[in-house]
């Protein structure tokens, strides 16, 4: 697997490639920027860009602009963001980008080397993955009306697992469920939450997680975001 590593901090980007080697990946470029990632991704596609959420110019959204630019241009590239904080709308604005080989990771999470290793591999297949971090916060946020209301308690458990980007086989290995019965109930989130009827494609599925996935973190609008 090819990555490019976007970080302004010279000591985690060197990190990161160390890890990425290590585990049998090629690291194709380097970079601290997003005039610089935007080069290299442009220069040479890799399969997976990994990005800090802020770099120069500016130390803002850098990261989100490089990947709703590199999405645009280069569709195949998976995209990782990396962020101080579990912020939902940073994560609804990467999810609105891009409806498939994308993540949401706290930097937390670069200490265990397996999980993130993991993520992208995960990325790259092109599932959906956003951080138990950000899902827990949508869990615990109080609001005065709930967009969730119709849904029974284990159908937000599933909503919730669906978000950290668990497929259907792995919520049911997890619940203790039949691989039928959480499809059956997958349906019922989608039909409850008012969004399209899941069809048997794959590609398909996926679309149907990330419009549930972004149900479920606009549920937390009510309330305010750490800033990064």
């Amino acid at each position: 697997m090819r990555i490019v590593i976007a970080e302004d901090s010279g000591l985690l980007r060197q990190m990161l490639a160390e890890l990425f080697t290590a585990r049998g990946f090629v690291v194709t470029a380097e970079v601290a920027s997003l005039p610089e990632v935007l080069r290299a991704v442009a220069a040479d596609p890799p399969d997976v860009a990994v990005l800090d959420i802020r770099m120069p110019p500016t130390h803002r959204d850098e990261g989100l602009q490089a990947a709703e630019r590199i999405r645009a241009a280069h569709p195949s590239v998976g995209l990782l963001v990396l962020s101080h904080y579990a912020e939902t709308s940073y994560a609804m604005r990467l999810l609105s980008a891009a409806d498939d080989a994308v993540g949401y990771l706290v930097k937390d999470r670069v200490r265990d080397a397996d999980r993130l290793v993991d993520s992208i591999k995960r990325v790259a297949s092109g599932e959906v993955v956003v951080d138990p971090e950000v899902v827990q916060r949508v869990l615990t946020r109080p609001r005065t009306t709930d967009p969730l209301a119709p849904l029974l308690p284990v159908e937000r458990r599933i909503l919730a697992l669906m978000a950290e980007g668990h497929s259907n086989a792995a919520i049911a290995t997890r619940l203790n469920y039949s691989l039928k019965t959480i499809e059956k109930r997958v349906t019922s989130i989608s039909q409850k939450l008012g969004l399209p009827h899941p069809e048997s494609h794959e590609r398909a599925h996926v679309n149907l997680r990330v419009l549930a996935v972004l149900a479920y973190l606009r549920s937390t609008r009510a309330g305010t975001d750490a800033p990064d």
